[in-house]
């Protein structure tokens, strides 16, 4: 079995030293095993792991709710079923977002559209709304 020094691991799956290190305080890999002169040694598994928590984290997934999913894989009693109810809720909260930034779009736009561009700063509609609690 290949080994990975924490930097080599790191290196392996594009994410920062750091990250890795707290991807382990923080459970989402388990703790490595360390050799006779205590470094600590990254198998396989930590790679599979760490590009499972990337692809994830591309999907909208918070690090608490990746942390969900590996726990419901770790659960021989869990279901498919309860990945989807994972995967819907998260598509709900994309599907809020969306509706939220369409909003902001729709008001910042308005907002650009009322200034001119010609007047001094004390004359922004912009920043006259964002006074006024208006946006």
């Amino acid at each position: 079995m290949e080994t990975l020094t924490r930097g080599e691991l790191a290196k392996r799956c594009d994410v920062n030293f750091e990250t890795v290190r707290y991807y382990e305080k923080e459970g989402l890999i388990p703790k490595p095993s360390r050799t006779a002169s205590n470094y600590r040694v990254y198998g396989e598994q930590a790679v599979r792991r760490i590009l499972f928590i990337k692809r994830a984290q591309e999907l909208g997934f918070t690090l608490h709710e990746i942390k969900d999913l590996l726990s419901l894989r770790a659960r021989p009693q869990a279901k498919c079923g309860d990945v989807l109810k994972r995967a819907e809720a998260k598509i709900q909260n994309i599907d809020e977002k969306i509706q939220s930034l369409k909003a902001m779009r729709r008001a910042l736009s308005k907002l650009s559209s009322e200034c001119t561009s010609r007047g001094g700063i004390s004359e922004c509609p912009i920043l006259d709304a964002l006074d006024d609690g208006e946006p």
